[in-house]
């Protein structure tokens, strides 16, 4: 395989808001391309990638499930994640390992809250996107509303490259403005010439598809005023602007009626990059590996699954070619590829080789976790791991019997394993096990799946958020001494900081003249100040702090980095006791849909959980009110909305970061 057939590739994920229809949509995408013969519906459980029993229980994606199908020549990658904020790792972990994506907007709300923020993960990854509004077949929906809010929330160009035919129960197809053909879906689909009375209105939104593109583009504005764009110079130029990041082609349809679903599939070939149209991978020493089967073999892990057949690790390959049997590092270990499968959901198909461009699963790693590098031996790498966000709810979980302890722990390793933004600890205090993540269905979602997978009885305490604490008021010039003499060579280390509060984060500084402090023991108080901030006074960790070492003093015999480290960790703990301490809570952004009749009910129990209403958005018949609420205060909220709306209110919440309790 070479170059060339590297051209034909595209690892793509769908991201959106939950009930966006990522999950409809990926379905029409397979059934489209002939790699299933039957729609599955999410509302009946049969969809292909939400084949776990939770998701279809629950009616949402959970797990990043990825697919292979073919369009056009072309094979497509595809990672279906999931839209919940309490499952935003998964969408980080594969926006890690991807070279596209769709975004998936709702036809009615257009850019909702998760939208944002799985939009602005991808800019951090710098993956190129295109759009799909969605749901265009609903009362209330309007094209040009989406359009608008993607414009002003995301704060990207869209370049709108089709004009709906009919609206709500009338959709029937679109207006291609790129070709200036008229596409419909009534009884089949049908490719036929723009209808008349549509003409003046898609020469219009062409007209201005053409203005906007060549502004951004200079081959484009040569062109442009030289009698306007030809067909083949805008898809160009769209191409290149969409992989640039520079702007957004925007399609629409509707999923659940299989419309607007094989434009999309086209767009995604001609605007999308292929394995050989990203830059090379670069390890943390600064190496570089092409995206060729040629190279030394390199790929990252970014999902680990324990199933019923075995331990499968998915990964993308970047460089190289791996074959079935062959041996690969893992973290500096020797270990055989078993099986190489080709991925269809809870489905596969063996294959004899992976190359580069490549994602799949293998079987027979025991050492691979989330974030490994693997690598041919001869040409060892170190791919940057995706990064897990901070867990902000705990909850206690035990048996109800003792004899069921060690099955408890091993399916906790399992959850830790599989979700790195798990983390399992033994409260000091109660000595009970304490389960930490997301959110309250994050943690809901792993323990049944622990009960289910391992059969033991397992029972959650009330969830209990993660607090913080930073520095209100620092201190100047506090001295530190850290003498021990007990026989032999003994430790001495003097040190004096100062500390002040940051806005986020921690920061280290050496103040120190004349080399009274040599530049390893600086690095030794560093070491040893970062080791203090694991918990501070009031019993929490510590962020939002500057710790600058202003002098200090070394004995010839007994001063030592070791020394000078446990003074940096007791002199800062010293030094935080000195200053003034406040308490963090996490904050959460809830943005609740409530039928006006409720409004008022609802407003004030938010207000009695100490929200703060940041506004509101009036909707046919219903208000959208966006809140701040403390994360502590949420826990149950979905309970009582239903109750005081009689089920028709909703509301989603995503983490916005910490304020003073």
């Amino acid at each position: 395989m070479r170059t060339t057939t590297l051209n034909a590739v595209r690892n793509l994920g769908i991201l959106a808001h939950v009930d966006a229809g990522k999950t409809t949509l990926t379905e029409r995408v397979l059934f489209a391309t002939g790699t299933t013969y039957k729609r599955g519906e999410v509302h009946d459980g049969t969809t292909v990638t939400d084949f776990d029993p939770q998701e279809r229980d629950r009616g949402i994606t959970i797990f990043a499930a990825a697919v292979s199908c073919t369009w056009d020549g072309h094979r497509i990658n595809l990672i279906d994640t999931p839209g919940h904020v309490d499952f935003s790792d998964e969408v980080e972990r594969a926006l890690r390992v991807l070279d596209g994506a769709v975004a998936v907007f709702d036809g009615v709300a257009g850019v909702e809250p998760q939208s944002e923020s799985v939009w602005r993960q991808a800019d951090r990854h710098g993956v190129p996107r295109i759009a799909f509004v969605n749901k265009l077949d609903r009362a209330g929906a309007d094209l040009d509303h989406a359009v608008e809010s993607i414009r002003t929330r995301l704060h990207t160009v869209p370049f709108v490259v089709q004009l709906p035919i009919g609206a709500e129960d009338g959709f029937t197809g679109v207006v291609d403005l790129v070709r200036m053909r008229a596409l419909t879906w009534e009884d089949s689909f049908e490719e036929s010439p723009v209808p008349e009375t549509l003409m003046a209105e898609a020469q219009r939104r062409r007209r201005l598809l053409e203005e906007t593109v060549a502004e951004l583009h200079p081959d484009a504005l040569e062109e442009f005023f030289t009698g306007g764009l030809s067909d083949e110079t805008l898809r160009k130029a769209l191409r290149e602007l969409t992989r640039q990041g520079a702007g957004t082609v925007v399609l629409c349809g509707s999923a659940y009626r299989n419309r607007g679903v094989e434009p999309l599939l086209d767009a995604v070939i001609a605007y999308l990059p292929s394995p050989v149209d990203v830059p090379p991978v670069r390890g943390v020493d600064g190496q570089e590996r092409r995206p060729d089967p040629d190279e030394p073999f390199a790929a990252l892990v970014f999902k680990v699954n324990a199933t019923p057949n075995g331990r499968l690790t998915y990964v993308r390959v970047y460089s190289g070619t791996l074959h079935k049997g062959e041996t690969v590092s893992v973290a500096g270990r020797a270990e055989r590829i078993g099986r190489i499968l080709r991925v269809q959901a809870d489905r596969h198909t063996p294959v004899d080789q992976a190359v580069a461009g490549d994602i799949v699963a293998l079987v027979g790693l025991k050492s691979a976790r989330t974030g490994t590098t693997l690598c041919a031996p001869t040409a060892p790498l170190l791919l940057e791991p995706p990064v897990s966000a901070d867990p902000v709810v705990s909850v206690a979980v035990e048996t109800k019997t003792s004899a069921d302890n060690a099955r408890l722990t091993e399916a906790l390793a399992h959850l830790v394993d599989e979700d790195p933004s798990l983390q399992v600890r033994t409260d000091p205090e109660t000595g009970q096990t304490v389960l930490s993540g997301l959110g309250e269905l994050h943690l809901e979602v792993a323990v049944e799946k622990a009960r289910t997978n391992h059969r033991i009885e397992i029972t959650m305490g009330r969830p209990r958020v993660s607090y913080r604490e930073t520095l209100a008021a620092g201190v100047t010039g506090f001295v530190y001494r850290h003498v021990k003499q007990d026989g032999g060579s003994g430790q001495f280390a003097h040190i004096v900081i100062t500390t002040e509060p940051l806005e986020t984060g921690f920061e280290f500084r050496s103040a120190v003249t004349g080399g009274r402090v040599p530049q390893e023991f600086v690095r030794a108080v560093e070491q040893g100040c970062r080791d203090a901030l694991g918990e501070g006074p009031l019993g929490h960790p510590v962020t939002g702090l500057r710790v600058t070492l202003t002098d200090g003093s070394t004995h010839v015999k007994d001063s030592s980095e070791m020394a000078f480290r446990t003074a940096g960790r007791l002199g800062l703990r010293e030094a935080l006791k000195a200053g003034a301490m406040t308490l963090l809570e996490p904050i959460a952004e809830v943005t609740v849909t409530v039928p006006d009749d409720y409004l008022g009910g609802v407003l004030g129990d938010l207000a009695a959980r100490r929200g703060r209403i940041l506004g509101s958005a009036a909707r046919t018949g219903t208000t959208v009110v966006t809140a701040s609420v403390p994360l502590a205060e949420m826990f149950g909220y979905v309970t009582r909305l239903r109750s005081r709306t009689q089920g028709r209110g909703s509301f989603t919440s995503r983490p916005t970061g910490y304020a003073p309790a």
